[in-house]
């Protein structure tokens, strides 16, 4: 079984000495779970809606109930923007919160207009007026439920993000990008040979991954925006695991031409190379912290594969993880408190998540091929790869581990995912 998978697997067997594991369709999304309190909020279809080929408040409906955060209470007819809500009447309904708003043509273009109330307190929170073409209902959709989001559970919402992802199918492998709920999938690469740990720049405009199409692991950095890309670092041996730092000028990498599986540092349009640490060990799967000061990543140093960091300058590097003999895979939270990594937790390959002042670990998953592990931008879900039925699936859990998620593609595996950042504003 031949897929980037395998490979990936195929490294760290190789790396750490262990035997592996044994434009395509939209990704679908099954939710498993919820928060343990929602929010009850109703959003009512926007007056003049009709009038578009496809609908806002369906997409709005969908982000918000698909995040576990929040109870949609039922609202069948049209509010305008400026109609007059009886807070007490929506209260009584058993909705904290109400959406009303309306679509109106303008031109050769739409103007959407929306307002937030809060019923409890009988006061608006806010609104927004968004222009849209017909085609851009979904992207609308997701501006508005991240501005619900933000208002109503006091954090930035990540619907209007988009997620990178490996799909094989067959003897080919997409590197594809969607919004975050799956859908809109793009291929941004499409090739006979394996493609993996594709990692979003910090702006969003720009994927680093590897790529086997010269029959050995290449870096490449590929523009999401003209798709043009350039090779970073092509040298002697393997070329694997990119990381963006956080100011978008360095990738963090993991070459084998000095010898044995060391970390380097290399600028983004592949000048300054630059060995970051000498090991007698294996060290790989580098990631920046937030502030760009440290640098996390798997070695078999100490005798099994755990997660150490260092600094970003180089130096010492310092064990984090302690518990359990195999721990790989690690990614800070945005906030950089948090390192959810994937460890081994009898015989099965969970995704975990450390607390780093505290260093509690919780195990979030129940499955047990999982790998790959990715925060969404706001810190409150991971995305991750797992395997269901022999075949490669996307998942998301909270950092609670009560919101799950499963993203699959019918008839092929999905891999390698990785969450982009906000959207700038």
């Amino acid at each position: 079984m031949r897929n980037a998978t395998m490979i990936r697997r195929g490294f760290l067997a190789l790396l750490f000495g262990l035997l592996a594991m044994p434009a395509l369709a939209q990704l679908t999304i099954e939710i498993t779970g919820t928060g343990a309190n929602r929010i009850p909020v109703a959003i009512a279809p926007f007056e003049g809606e009709t009038v578009l080929p496809k609908g806002v408040t369906d997409v709005v409906r969908s982000d918000l109930e698909r995040s576990g955060m929040f109870k949609l209470v039922l609202a069948p007819n049209a509010l305008g923007e400026t109609a007059a809500v009886d807070a007490a009447e929506w209260k009584s309904r058993g909705a904290d919160a109400l959406v009303v708003g309306t679509v109106r043509p303008a031109g050769d273009r739409f103007e959407v207009r929306f307002r937030l109330h809060d019923t409890m307190k009988a006061v608006q929170l806010g609104g927004l007026s968004l222009s849209m073409s017909a085609a851009q209902n979904r992207a609308t959709g997701h501006k508005i439920a991240d501005f619900i989001y933000e208002k109503l559970v006091g954090e930035p919402g990540v619907f209007s993000t988009r997620i990178a992802y490996v799909v094989k199918s067959g003897s080919r492998y997409e590197l594809q990008v969607a919004d975050a709920d799956g859908m809109n999938a793009q291929t941004a690469l499409s090739s006979p040979e394996p493609i993996i740990s594709p990692t979003w720049s910090p702006d969003g405009t720009r994927l680093a991954y590897v790529s086997f199409e010269k029959k050995k692991p290449v870096i490449y950095v590929h523009s999401v925006v003209t798709s043009q890309r350039q090779i970073v670092a092509n040298f002697k041996g393997s070329n694997s695991a990119p990381a963006w730092s956080p100011d978008g000028r360095k990738l963090g990498v993991v070459l084998t031409k000095d010898a044995g599986s060391q970390m380097y540092t290399v600028n983004a349009d592949g000048s300054g190379v630059q060995r970051l640490a000498s090991s007698s060990g294996i060290d790989t799967e580098p990631t920046y912290s937030p502030d760009g000061a440290y640098i996390y990543f798997t070695s078999d140093r100490g005798g099994a594969p755990q997660i150490y960091r260092i600094s970003a300058s180089g130096g010492e590097a310092q064990r984090v993880t302690f518990d359990g003999s195999y721990n790989v895979s690690p990614h800070l939270s945005p906030d950089g408190k948090s390192l959810a990594y994937v460890t081994r937790n009898g015989g099965r390959f969970q995704v975990a998540l450390m607390d780093l002042a505290t260093r509690q670990t919780q195990i979030l998953t129940d499955s047990a091929k999982d790998e790959s592990p990715s925060f969404a931008p706001n810190g409150r879900m991971i995305l991750y790869a797992s395997e269901i039925g022999g075949r490669g699936v996307l998942a998301a859990v909270s950092t609670d581990g009560r919101i799950k998620q499963k993203l699959s593609v019918a008839a092929a595996d999905v891999r390698e995912p990785a969450w982009g950042p906000l959207p700038r504003r």
